[in-house]
């Protein structure tokens, strides 16, 4: 059913049959490559805001075209077209085709297909809601976050849905496709008290329709968001210093994504540019640390039936009880570095390169209750939520900034504290994890990543987890 809807989205209304296709593979051919790739892409998406009660913009955008690349030794040519034509098709791969003929001479032929079982199902979420829904949704989580505390004066809340369908045809025969869809609902208050104002964030979503937004959800992000921003206006300024720090399950993985994540994908290690270059087999993190990249989990925001190359996503174990084990490839860096593909290829449209990225990453869970991984900090920080951070994968050097922390005094939590953020080195941080809790969680369907200028969408997601010797930047 997928593929039938790919093609009859982006090949038949364009007159693309397989015979046509396998005269624009001879055309890249015309030089040996490695690898070739046709990528289809239709995406229809849109947006609504809300601010001081009134939804105040909305967008509605329609994109479509393909991107031709050709893949020879470690160069890459590329041309793309939002015009999907066979003559459009022919002038990129003529373009393309300028690529030098270093690689290896392919069989080209039509007519394989990659059809790995759907993790999400074939729905258009913008067409699952009328507009007014979609306003009075808004306008709900609004009454919803009001209602809950008179000291919230501003929600603003967004909501957005896409309905994205893609086909990729490769030199070797193979054609996959994907229809995905995605939405999201983001919601950010501001509480004021004596003259003071803080903010507080929640929200989600994932590959389903607009129906995930339940009553029962937008509760919990209300809930969410309101006492972050309650909890803001009650916090001390935070110490600074090196300390034990306590990380909250869920969304806090979103350090482990950048400062050990991104050192994990291919390219930054087949170029040796990675801290995690040449470290298989050794270990890298403390006894207990398991690392996977799921992109298989139904429905979430990070998965993938088929990556951008059209193999099927996997689970891919990167860090085993502390021991490195793998990189997450593409086909480029895969065949360069004489290791399998896992799925990880990934571009923002039909107008960008494919890169190594991630899905959903996450730390498996361990065998403590996190109470008692509280109780055995004398004195340490407890992070519960993450603003945004920074890192260097050369070095795997991180600054994050705790949207929502505490302090942890003789075994328990006290006091909040506001401006806390923390300072460290990913693989060191790594060797510092003491304590592992049972309560593993996932985010709950936020996160957008960035790489060399493309965004697309991830998932993290972590078990409370203790780490000796962090350092902590504060304010007090």
């Amino acid at each position: 059913m997928i593929l039938e809807t790919a093609t009859t989205t982006l090949l038949e209304p364009f007159d693309l049959e397989s015979r046509k296709l396998e005269r624009i593979f001879g055309t890249l051919a015309a030089r040996k490559v490695d690898y070739a790739d046709l990528y289809f892409q239709y995406s229809r998406s849109e947006g609504w805001s809300l601010e001081e009660g009134i939804v105040k913009s909305g967008s509605f955008n329609i994109e479509q075209g393909v991107g031709v690349r050709a893949v020879s030794g470690e160069k890459t040519a590329f041309a793309y077209s939002d015009e999907i034509s066979f003559d459009a098709l022919e002038d990129a791969a003529k373009a393309t085709r300028a690529i030098a003929s270093a690689g290896q001479a392919r069989v080209v032929k039509a007519g394989s297909r990659q059809l790995p079982t759907p993790l999400y199902g074939a729905i258009d979420p913008i067409a699952s809601l009328p507009s007014e829904a979609k306003v009075a949704l808004l306008e709900k989580m609004e009454r919803k976050c009001r209602a809950l505390d008179p000291r919230i004066t501003q929600v603003m809340a967004s909501l957005a849905g896409e309905y994205e369908v893609v086909l990729i045809a490769r030199a070797d025969g193979n054609i996959a496709a994907d229809v995905r869809p995605l939405v999201r609902l983001s919601v950010q208050v501001i509480a004021e008290q004596n003259g003071r104002r803080e903010t507080g964030s929640a929200g989600g979503g994932g590959r389903t329709d607009f129906s995930h937004f339940t009553g029962e959800v937008l509760d919990s992000y209300a809930k969410q968001a309101v006492s972050q921003a309650l909890t803001n206006l009650e916090a001390r300024p935070a110490p600074a210093g090196t300390m034990t720090v306590v990380l909250g399950p869920g969304w806090p993985g979103v350090l482990l994504h950048e400062a050990v994540g991104h050192g994990l994908e291919g390219d930054f290690n087949r170029k040796g540019s990675s801290a995690f270059n040449g470290r298989l087999g050794q270990r890298v993190a403390s006894p207990g640390v398991t690392v996977v990249d799921d992109g298989t989990l139904p429905g979430r925001r990070g998965s993938l039936t088929v990556d951008d190359e059209g193999t099927p996503s996997q689970r891919n174990v990167l860090i085993e009880d502390g021991v490195l084990r793998g990189y997450l490839q593409d086909s480029l860096n895969a065949r360069l570095m004489k290791m399998p593909l896992t799925g990880n290829a990934r571009r923002e449209s039909f107008a960008h390169l494919t890169m190594p990225r991630m899905t959903n990453t996450y730390m498996l869970a361990g065998p403590h209750d996190p109470q008692e991984i509280i109780r055995s900090v004398k004195k340490g920080l407890y992070a519960t939520n993450f603003a945004g951070g920074q890192v260097d994968i050369t070095n795997g050097k991180f600054v994050f900034s705790a949207a929502e922390a505490y302090l942890i005094e003789d075994g328990k939590v006290t006091h909040p504290v506001k401006g806390a953020t923390l300072i460290g080195n990913g693989p060191d941080a790594l060797t510092r994890v003491s304590m592992i809790g049972n309560d593993l969680a996932l985010d709950t369907g936020i996160g957008t990543c960035g790489k060399e200028g493309q965004s697309v969408p991830v998932g993290v997601g972590q078990p409370t987890l203790k780490i000796d010797g962090l350092t902590v930047g504060g304010t007090g």
